[in-house]
């Protein structure tokens, strides 16, 4: 090890997460939540749960819905604003998520 490997080690260490821990909470939740629930489960009849879904695919959907390439007017214009960051924290956050026995239908 230099001499520099060390403090280099140590001021890295509060950015690194450790295996198996949760997602952070991304800063564009609220905008999902509103219909899909803060965890993904919705809580209103015909709202597809997020919880628990393939982080790829889910971000590969909100991708199409950003892109026209998927048909449905609010998902447009719920993903016209979020940038690449943005869909890979989203669909990380609701891929972690535990489905809820309960959640509506």
């Amino acid at each position: 090890m230099t001499r520099w490997t060390l403090p280099v080690l140590i001021a890295l260490l509060p950015t690194l997460a450790p295996a198996g821990s949760p997602p952070a909470r991304p800063a564009r939740l609220g905008l999902c939540a509103a219909c899909h629930g803060e965890t993904g489960n919705a809580t209103q009849p015909g709202i597809p749960h997020l919880a628990a879904q393939d982080r790829d695919y889910l971000a590969a959907a909100l991708r199409q819905y950003k892109s026209g390439e998927r048909a449905a007017p609010a998902m447009r214009a719920a993903t016209g604003a979020l940038t690449d960051t943005d869909i890979d924290a989203l669909s990380a956050w609701y891929a972690a998520q535990p489905r809820t026995a309960g959640a509506a239908r």
